[in-house]
């Protein structure tokens, strides 16, 4: 449908109202915490579940052995833990292959006691506790040769079990983290804006300067 010509003044009219509506200055701080809402949320619907499971491993010194050996070794062994021929040796085991396994594979170890800690992570439960359990077997295989000539061997003090929450975040916890980045992220733009738009307007033309008037042209009173 084609407009009149007595409709067009009228349509330019709406137009020019339209455009003259400013938003609020703060519309920032709104728009930024909804975009934020609706990105946690899309992620905490989307993103599946994700379970860890940690088993525990206690370094122990022979009978005529170093103490302190132990510390030193549960380092060495924490190290091992990810390498290529320990996750080969797991990866039957935990049913992952070993490319995969060194992502979902990780330990941690104290400077203080010789114990390490090897958590697994799927988004299966079972399977997190099955990888956790394989990598601390194939460290038991790797420790029990060379036990003989290091004088240390490693003890199971927790097996890893199948856990009956995930780690990763919920649905409202990643909705209120989204809204409260994006709330955050809204103010940011409040402080910068007005600082940017006040550097704008008060920078103007300098006015041209009036040069003093000629002494011979002065009148003469």
């Amino acid at each position: 449908m084609t407009e009149t010509p007595e409709q067009e003044p009228a349509a330019r009219g709406r137009f020019r109202r339209l455009a003259k509506i400013t938003l609020p200055v703060w519309w920032p701080l709104p728009v930024c915490a909804l975009l934020g809402t609706a990105c946690g949320a899309s992620y905490g619907l989307l993103k599946a579940p994700e379970y860890a499971s940690t088993s525990y491993v206690v370094a122990v010194p022979a009978k005529d052995s170093d103490p302190a050996a132990a510390l030193g070794f549960a380092q060495a062994y924490g190290r091992i833990a990810t390498s290529d021929s320990t996750l080969a040796y797991a990866r039957v085991a935990a049913g992952v292959p070993a490319r995969e396994l060194r992502d979902r594979v990780e330990t941690e170890t104290s400077p203080d006691s010789p114990m390490i800690a090897i958590t697994g992570t799927s988004t299966d439960p079972d399977q997190a506790a099955d990888i956790a359990n394989a990598v601390t077997d194939a460290i038991f295989v790797s420790s029990n040769q060379v036990s003989k000539n290091t004088g240390v061997s490693l003890t199971l003090f927790s097996q890893a079990v199948s856990p009956d929450e995930p780690v990763s975040p919920s649905l409202p916890l990643a909705t209120a983290v989204g809204g409260c980045a994006g709330g955050l992220l809204g103010g940011l733009a409040l402080l910068v804006g007005p600082r940017r738009r006040a550097g704008l307007t008060t920078a103007g033309v300098p006015a041209p300067a009036h040069p003093s008037e000629p002494a011979g042209e002065r009148e003469l009173v």
